[in-house]
């Protein structure tokens, strides 16, 4: 038993050494892996690069690179006519289009010191909250899917075509709407317009219900999505969030009820907003600012006032096609404004409006010319997604992809 003992004695110091050893062997064994997150669309939703750092499924450090699709659409709006840059603000936020082309109007009326009429303003109110509704149905539909749940995605998906109808309607595109005019709105609301909301705003709310009992209280969308990748609000507001991400943390800003325009001091509705600013705050306050938007789509088709669809400035609005026809001065203003040789006054402005995932904003600066001298565009997409490696630091790469999702990055903002 002696001989045993003094024996374990001596092994132990040999096998203490030996562990050591092979411990400084596996550490130096030990590399991280590079991984390419993007820029193919299934995983990232877009075209995104990031290139992560990865301990096994651990994400170590990430680096994303911004703008694969260098449109220069600043720099072509140098060398257009200022009714000809709305098609360019479509193709940023493709998913809430009407909201980017309102925004730059409205841009453009502040230079000119055009007063659109109350009607105009309403219609354009309920175009950009139709948009806002099928901007969230589609950033949440898409959270579902990344966590494993395609039922939902199917439900809201056919509520989304049916806001397509109704853009199809009133403007005869559907995703890149190039929708109303610089003074108001190119035609009014046709009867069938307004029968194709109230039969949305009647059919959409009992589905979309249905779509949040499937997940708000779902455990295991709950367990994916709650906790992860989640901002302070003081982050957030160092960063510049803005929009659901920016009030899911917290902060309760909203450009409609901060800086009211289109009307929008008309209509009553609420501020939803979170506590965590995680993906599943993002969630619930898309989700929340669904309902906020049919309230105030129902509130202004109910209280749509009479009047003209669009200004009386024949200097930067389209005459009638039938007066164009029998009108010499129609004929005249329809020929200098298409082929833009009518001035604007020379200034220097910025209006925003609450885009569907933060605030949209345009800077304009002009020098009494045909074009804008400078325009900028505020999208909030490049500013927020520069906070994307932090948020998913520590995470799991499977988090990476929702949290992703949350933000609702649209590649089109990303670059300008």
């Amino acid at each position: 038993m002696e001989t045993e003992t003094k024996q374990a004695e001596l092994d132990r110091p040999q096998k203490v050494r030996g562990a050591q050893e092979l411990k400084r062997q596996d550490e130096q064994e030990k590399q991280l892996t590079t991984l390419n997150l993007g820029p193919t669309h299934p995983a990232t939703h877009g075209i995104f690069q990031n290139i992560l750092q990865m301990d096994g499924e651990k994400i170590v450090s990430s680096e994303a690179t911004i703008g694969y699709i260098h449109r220069a659409f600043e720099k072509i709006a140098e060398r257009r006519p200022f009714y000809q840059i709305t098609p360019l603000t479509d193709r940023m936020n493709y998913c809430s289009s009407p909201i980017n082309n309102m925004g730059y109007h409205m841009t453009v009326e502040k230079l000119l010191g055009i007063t659109v009429p109350k009607r105009a303003q309403y219609i354009r109110v309920i175009m950009m909250e139709l948009a806002r509704i099928a901007d969230h149905l589609i950033c949440n539909g898409v959270i579902g899917v990344d966590s494993g749940a395609l039922t939902g995605f199917l439900y809201v998906m056919q509520y989304r075509e049916k806001i397509y109808d109704i853009y199809e309607e009133v403007c005869g595109a559907r995703l890149t709407t190039n929708m109303g005019r610089i003074g108001g709105m190119e035609r009014d609301l046709s009867p069938r317009a307004i029968s194709l909301i109230k039969e949305f705003l009647k059919d959409f709310p009992k589905v979309f219900a249905e779509f949040e009992r499937m997940l708000n209280r779902n455990r295991i969308f709950i367990d994916r999505t709650e906790g992860v990748g989640g901002i302070s609000a003081e982050r957030a507001l160092n960063y510049g969030f803005t929009g659901p991400n920016l009030r899911a943390a917290g902060v309760d800003y909203d450009a409609r009820v901060m800086n009211p325009y289109s009307s929008y001091e008309d209509f009553e509705f609420d501020i939803p907003v979170g506590t965590k600013g995680d993906i599943y705050d993002r969630f619930r306050v898309r989700n929340e600012e669904v309902w906020q938007s049919v309230r105030i789509v129902e509130q202004a088709v109910n209280n749509l006032p009479e009047g003209s669809y669009h200004a009386d400035a024949p200097h930067y609005y389209l005459p009638p096609k039938q007066e164009v026809y029998r009108n010499m001065e129609a004929l005249i203003y329809h020929f200098k404004i298409v082929m833009g040789e009518i001035d604007a006054p020379a200034g220097e402005v910025y209006h925003s409006v609450e885009g569907g995932n933060g605030e949209l904003g345009f800077y304009l600066i002009s020098d009494g010319g045909r074009s804008p001298y400078r325009l900028h565009f505020r999208r909030p997409c490049f500013i927020y997604y520069q906070a994307y490696g932090e948020l998913i630091k520590g995470s799991n790469l499977s988090d990476a992809i929702l949290t992703l999702s949350s933000l609702n990055v649209i590649a089109g903002e990303l670059d300008a």
